[in-house]
């Protein structure tokens, strides 16, 4: 493994410490009246610096949240051939949620992360953005879905079908833990893989 030259690694703290300004300054002022000055200021860099990194307060806003849903885009194109569709989902997001705590502290405290999550979910224009996101995620599982089991997404509507189940699952997932009392890393994943079980017999024909 190649190690980052020094530039390299200034160039990585500099971003890191964007985001952590950035998500620092949404959580506790609000996403809407912290200003990219007032990110730059903190950091005492220049708004080209921040605009070098990022395009938008929006970007940032999603940088973790693109690290981990990359994370999890890798643990499912690794996940064995012979795995069921589903199981191959469940198996790379549980997987992913192994090693995703420590990917996150890297760049931000994890209680300031899922801040980030709960402040994305509670401003309308995160929200909006956090589901068009969300969207073309499922657009790109699908297609891993299609082409781990020799199909054409277009052609055939299982993939799509059963990512769109899987994050439904998900998405309930977040919401049931942002209401909970323990929020922490452990607890979303224990909650993830409860959920995920009960995939299957929601779907059953009868719930008596």
């Amino acid at each position: 493994m190649t190690v980052p030259g020094l530039r390299e690694r200034k160039k990585q703290r500099t971003r890191d410490a964007l985001i952590r300004v950035s998500l620092e300054l949404f959580t506790t002022h609000g996403y809407e009246r912290t200003t990219v000055d007032e990110i730059v200021d903190a950091v005492e860099v220049s708004q080209r610096t921040f605009f070098r990194y990022f395009s938008s307060k929006e970007e940032v806003a999603f940088a973790v949240q693109q690290m981990v849903e990359e994370g999890f885009i890798e643990a499912l194109r690794a996940r064995p051939a012979a795995e069921a569709p589903l199981d191959a989902l469940r198996n790379a997001v549980l997987g992913s949620w192994d090693t995703v705590g420590e990917a996150i502290a890297e760049v931000v405290p994890v209680e300031l992360h899922l801040r980030t999550f709960r402040m994305i979910e509670s401003t309308p224009a995160l929200l909006a953005a956090h589901l068009r996101r969300s969207t073309e995620l499922e657009e790109t599982i699908a297609g891993i879905v299609a082409e781990r089991e020799d199909l054409d997404v277009d052609a055939d509507p299982r993939p799509r079908i059963a990512v769109a189940a899987f994050s439904g699952v998900m998405r309930v997932t977040g919401q049931m833990w942002g209401r909970g009392t323990d929020q922490s890393l452990a607890a979303i994943r224990a909650l993830t893989e409860r959920y995920l079980d009960h995939l299957g017999p929601a779907l059953a024909p009868h719930w008596r």
